[in-house]
């Protein structure tokens, strides 16, 4: 499990940098915190899904797989950038904010939904 968790936490690291350049880029182009993140969010998960399926999971990376995982995920990247704008919370706080909590609910649904072992 270790082993599995430190593989995840290298993509979630790639990941996480493709992120931040995409919103930052996006709001400095003075979309909303909400667009910019989920946004971001959409172009690094597709990174993560396929990188998390080959190298982490060494699963078949399906399209009802991918499309379960970008939901969820993305669900989460949109309720944190609302959140952010409603509270009007700086956009360096809603990164680290969304990252922490993806990497940890990322690999928890991953695991046990998306990529779970079959008995």
């Amino acid at each position: 499990m270790v082993k599995l968790f430190a593989r995840y936490v290298s993509v979630g690291a790639l990941n996480t940098a493709i992120h931040w350049v995409v919103f930052s880029a996006l709001y400095a182009s003075h979309f909303s915190q909400s667009i910019a993140n989920l946004v971001a969010f959409c172009i690094a998960v597709t990174f993560s899904f396929y990188a998390n399926a080959k190298w982490t999971f060494k699963a078949e990376a399906t399209t009802t797989r991918y499309l379960l995982f970008v939901l969820f995920m993305g669900m989460m990247a949109l309720a944190v950038g609302w959140g952010a704008d409603r509270l009007h919370i700086l956009p360096i706080f809603t990164l680290v904010f969304f990252s922490a909590i993806s990497l940890i609910c990322g690999f928890i649904y991953t695991k046990l939904v998306i990529f779970r072992e079959r008995k």
